[in-house]
């Protein structure tokens, strides 16, 4: 997946740095126009997408990584994601461009498209592969749905709700925030991309923002121990302690938590960005891309600063893992604020699980179509079993739920990077003759 990213970053001429100004704009609404195809705006889009990856994985998920690799492992988290900027853009870019709309002007897109219909355009030879490799990715985005983007936001919510109010660990109590979480979840999961549109543009910068707050309020305070903290990170990036498993092993845990908090490279988000309203899909690209900056660059370095500034990381009375750890990490200088960080948790993993819905739905669809347009008459049932895992993740044990998630998040890049790697020179083109209008001021009239 890194590779993958590595490769798009030079096919591209370092597109994120080149056009991220252009990016800000985008996103700004300068370029919207309300009479494209779409459903959604740019910005709403962005939240969209941003709801499915700024959750969790940046609270709970940065303190897996320097728990396990320790803060080395942050170090390799923030190089992954600039690389993966533009992986970002090369799949939103391709979900646009292969994007389908029904009869009644509801959008299909992602990597089951572009896959299948992309592949095909370049040669008859890639026909059978790109159905292949379509058919497997919308699978997996099914079992990554129900697993990374539902389970483990179920598990960690009842684990820093049962935590910060005293609540015990016992199944009922798991039970009772597993059944709420999974009825609020379902109320609008029922309306589909617009409604989830609109929550997720009201709900994600206010979680955002408070969090970011309170994180840059703790390095304020601590604002002399910046240096050390950025230092160390950078340090334990190439330490050689087998304790958090050498080099090697701190650079796996922090592309692996990259991963599950941005999604760079696993196409997921490219769903949500097929639903904007543009008709110029290298703009939707572009702004996509400044996903996993504002995911990774941001909330997670802001996550991990805290961590490791307030020493919680090493603490030898510190046992806990995952949300615990970094409420503790809060708690250790606002004593008060873990109540309102398990609030926003609960905001963070209510709206990772209505977008990820989305995602696996759309996988749902794109299978079952293949048998009698059978996938709308059965995505009911989807819904159904979407809701059953909030309920099942809320009392699996966390090491069990975190390994699943694991594994169904990553083994998306490889239908997905392979497929973007082939289309590489046609994103190329399209990347050109965008740049090259823009430069024009054609797009300034």
């Amino acid at each position: 997946m890194i590779t993958g990213a590595i490769f798009f970053t030079f096919k591209f001429n370092w597109i994120n740095v080149r056009a991220f100004a252009h990016a800000i704009n985008v996103i700004r609404g300068k370029y919207d126009d309300p009479s494209n195809k779409g459903e959604i705006s740019h910005f709403r889009a962005l939240t969209s997408a941003l709801s499915a990856t700024v959750g969790l994985g940046n609270i709970a998920g940065v303190a897996v990584a320097i728990y396990v690799g320790g803060p080395g492992a942050v170090f390799w988290m923030i190089i992954a994601a600039i690389f993966g900027m533009n992986s970002k853009f090369a799949s939103c870019t391709l979900s646009q461009l292969y994007r389908k709309v029904d009869a009644n002007g509801t959008i299909h897109g992602g990597p089951m498209y572009y896959l299948d219909e992309g592949l095909k355009s370049v040669s008859n030879k890639y026909a059978r592969l790109g159905k292949g490799l379509a058919l497997l990715y919308a699978f997996m985005i099914i079992i990554a749905a129900l697993g990374a983007g539902n389970m483990f936001q179920a598990n960690q919510t009842v684990a820093a709700f049962t935590d910060t109010f005293a609540l015990g660990e016992g199944i009922k109590t798991k039970s009772t925030i597993g059944i709420l979480m999974a009825i609020l979840a379902g109320l609008v999961i029922l309306g589909g991309i617009r409604r989830i549109g609109s929550i997720t543009s009201k709900i994600v910068p206010f979680m955002v923002g408070i969090y970011c707050c309170a994180s840059l309020y703790i390095i304020l305070v601590n604002i002399g121990k910046v240096p050390e903290t950025i230092g160390l990170i950078i340090q334990m990036a190439f330490i050689k302690n087998a304790f958090f498993g050498g080099v090697a092993g701190v650079l796996i845990q922090g592309i692996r938590r990259a991963a599950f908090s941005n999604e760079a490279g696993l196409g997921s988000a490219a769903i949500a960005h097929a639903a904007a309203k543009t008709d110029e899909p290298v703009r939707e690209g572009i702004a996509a891309m400044l996903g996993p900056f504002i995911d990774t660059v941001v909330v997670c370095l802001m996550t991990a600063t805290v961590i490791i500034i307030t020493g919680t990381w090493n603490d030898p009375n510190v046992t806990a893992n995952g949300v615990v750890l970094t409420t503790t990490a809060f708690k250790s200088v606002l004593p008060w604020f873990p109540v309102v960080l398990t609030i926003c948790i609960g905001l963070f993993a209510y709206s990772t699980m209505i977008a990820w819905s989305y995602y696996g739905e759309k996988g749902w669809i794109y299978i079952f179509n293949h048998f009698g347009e059978m996938g709308f008459k059965t995505v009911y049932l989807y819904r159904a079993i979407f809701v059953l895992f909030i309920f099942l993740g809320s009392i699996w044990k966390f090491d069990d739920v975190l390994d699943f998630s694991d594994v169904a998040i990553l083994s998306l890049a490889f239908p997905n990077v392979l497929g973007l790697i082939i289309l590489s020179p046609k994103i190329k083109s399209k990347l050109e003759d965008y740049m090259k209008r823009l430069k024009s001021g054609q797009f300034e009239q």
